[in-house]
């Protein structure tokens, strides 16, 4: 028994390197190392966010991860991004793109996807918030699942699980719809995590990124 345990454990080691071998050759490109915070950088209220067992941990006041990585420069135009998610009962939490380190607040810079599938607030998990919701919930607590972005143009497409839940395209006119001032646009920029508020938990790992061509 002890003998079919041990070769159970070198065939799963040997898969999971396969995997993450032919993940790296298909272009993506890992942006948390599964043991610190390097490459990425938050101000106020740091303490919401750690690492524990290959996995980041959000958890107590608003607060905000920013990749500062030298991936792209930390600056991303054209991408697909894709990280597995955990989220407990009442977590609320989002990933920005586009966007750019702030000390303190709701990030003014690009656009955020939503991360809650049983919070109060009734956009879902996949919403690109507030621009295009999603009203239904598609994922559960406690379960893994794999949120996905891809930007290319103004286009943006999310998928939960493989699943595409939003496929929206920037108008031209977005600056006279939002005002010239507005930041809350297609640009370039870097990924964020949110930290909501004390009572949210989630889990994010495998944070991967496969820049595309401009």
């Amino acid at each position: 028994m002890k003998r079919i345990l041990v070769y159970a454990c070198c065939i799963i080691s040997v898969l999971a390197f396969s995997n993450k071998q032919e993940t790296v050759k298909k272009g993506w490109i890992s942006l948390f190392d599964g043991k610190t915070l390097t490459g990425w950088k938050v101000g106020k209220n740091a303490e919401t966010f750690s690492v524990d067992s290959g996995m980041i941990i959000v958890h107590g006041k608003t607060a905000h991860l920013f990749y500062d990585g030298d991936v792209q420069g930390h600056n991303f135009k054209n991408f697909e991004f894709k990280a597995e998610v955990k989220t407990m009962p009442g977590a609320n939490s989002g990933i920005y793109f586009h966007t750019a380190f702030q000390q303190s607040g709701w990030p003014e810079k690009g656009y955020e996807v939503q991360v809650n599938n049983s919070h109060t607030d009734w956009r879902r998990t996949g919403s690109l918030y507030g621009i295009q919701d999603v009203k239904e919930q598609s994922i559960p607590d406690n379960v893994w699942y794999t949120e996905y972005v891809k930007v290319e143009g103004k286009r943006v497409i999310i998928k939960l699980n493989d699943k595409t839940v939003v496929d929206y395209t920037e108008p031209d006119d977005v600056k006279i719809q939002r005002g010239a001032d507005s930041l809350r646009v297609i640009s370039s920029g870097t990924f964020a995590l949110q930290g909501h508020d004390p009572k949210s938990i989630v889990y994010f790992k495998n944070i991967m990124v496969k820049p595309l061509a401009d």
